[in-house]
């Protein structure tokens, strides 16, 4: 019999965002999936064995846009009065510390462990190396970015010029990129805070080092608006111009885009992803058209600030969004079919991460990144659909197990990575600090 790390017997498996077969097993070895089959005990020797009985193992969910430096802004963002950028997370951001930025990544590992995110893009914030550490200990996959902006007058603790933001990232790649499951990226915080220097010489960098380059495109009327009256053109016309965009180019939001500027991410080859419950104070995109194009587009929570770190909770309103902004019009009540959305999340997720090929899919030779649902519960059973019910009633406390590239992060929903009573126990005592 040949050897395996770990060997998962008689589970429903979802293999891809529309493949769902019972009485599967799957097989990991170094971090890798090695087998997926009927019967694989009688051919694998397995160091331990995970009982499927009542579960259904997936691939796990990928948050293509997160910050984890607004992970302690939990609740006091909605319904807070615009502009909540310049009147609360700048000035939240800009107070950080590295004990502050610990207890962040600390929690916002917590909480996607517990929701059945594996892997994460961080859209960058300050302090990143003590963020990097936890995450590193967390054992999920992640890419990081620091906060890359040099417009005048911000505030002293985050002011730089061009050459010192991108100088932060470079350090933050030389110790973390490719450490255990880590990446990281360079990024524009905002272009309407980035000079052109700041542009050029962040997409030189991330092209030398061939990783990706993320920012906050297209967002609000006011950041295109500012972007047109800067440079006498959009955002994503701008950042043609100034060579920064290809296939290693994130573009988080990219909501309100014209006919050109889509045409130049297809072109391109673009990644973007969108963030439902954020953005539906500000636009909705035009996600049908992107997707029948071809462009990859993948789903992230905004962070914890907006709303929590809850994939299947994004994925609802999404849906939801997609029905009444454009199904109902054109009388297509199927716009976004549940396929459609894990498709978002799971291989959208694995372009963000630079991982297509390797992440979204539960087959021979991708990572091992999996998570299991516990289906053995009144608001899951009986089904007629799982792959329906996994959209329609499946939250995060029903997430059991978590995988990822071969490690048991989190085991009959106990957390094994992480010291979740001692991160609550900070948690409490920083809210009992603020005053809650």
């Amino acid at each position: 019999m040949a050897a395996c790390d770990l060997l998962i017997k008689n589970a429903a498996v979802l293999k891809d965002y529309e493949t769902l077969e019972e009485n599967v097993d799957i097989a990991v070895s170094e971090g890798v999936i090695r087998e997926i089959g009927k019967g694989l005990g009688e051919k694998w020797e397995a160091k331990e064995v995970l009982s499927g009985k009542g579960k259904l193992f997936m691939p796990g969910l990928i948050d293509s846009h997160m910050h984890t430096g607004q992970q302690l802004l939990k609740g006091l963002v909605l319904d807070a009065k615009p502009i909540i950028w310049t009147r609360i997370m700048l000035p939240f951001e800009s107070t950080l510390t590295p004990e502050k930025m610990r207890l962040s990544a600390q929690a916002a590992a917590l909480e996607m462990i517990k929701c059945g995110t594996t892997g994460f893009v961080d859209a960058g914030s300050y302090f990143m190396e003590d963020a990097a550490a936890v995450y590193g200990e967390s054992g999920l996959r992640g890419a990081l970015s620091y906060s890359t902006m040099d417009e005048e007058g911000l505030p002293a603790s985050i002011a730089m010029d061009a050459e010192g933001a991108v100088k932060r990232t470079d350090d933050l790649f030389d110790h973390f990129h490719h450490k255990g499951n880590l990446k990281v990226y360079y990024s524009l915080r905002a272009l309407n805070s980035c000079s052109n220097k700041l542009v050029e010489l962040a997409a030189k960098k991330a092209e030398e080092r061939e990783t990706m380059l993320q920012a906050h495109m297209n967002e609000y009327m006011g950041e295109v608006s500012g972007i047109v009256k800067r440079e006498g053109m959009r955002p994503y016309e701008y950042l043609e111009k100034m060579g920064a965009l290809g296939s290693h180019f994130l573009g988080a939001h990219s909501l309100i885009l014209t006919e050109a500027e889509i045409e130049l991410i297809k072109e391109r080859g673009v990644r973007v992803c969108h963030c439902p419950f954020s953005n539906c104070g500000k636009a909705v995109p035009d996600t049908p058209k992107l997707l029948e194009m071809g462009i990859p587009v993948g789903m992230g929570t905004d962070g914890a600030a907006h709303g929590g770190l809850s994939l299947w909770n994004e994925m609802k309103i999404f849906r939801s969004i997609m029905n009444i902004y454009h199904g109902v019009p054109n009388g297509n009540p199927k716009v976004m079919p549940a396929e459609r959305l894990f498709q978002i999340v799971l291989e959208g997720g694995a372009a963000a991460l630079g991982e297509e090929g390797s992440l979204g899919r539960l087959e021979a030779g991708y990572k091992a990144d999996m998570i299991s649902i516990n289906m053995d519960q009144p608001h899951l059973c009986p089904t007629g659909n799982k792959l329906h019910t996994l959209l329609e009633c499946v939250n995060a406390g029903d997430v059991w197990d978590m995988i990822v590239g071969g490690r048991l992060l989190m085991k009959n929903r106990k957390v094994l990575s992480l010291d979740e009573e001692r991160i609550m126990y900070e948690s409490r005592k920083y809210m009992e600090a603020r005053g809650q």
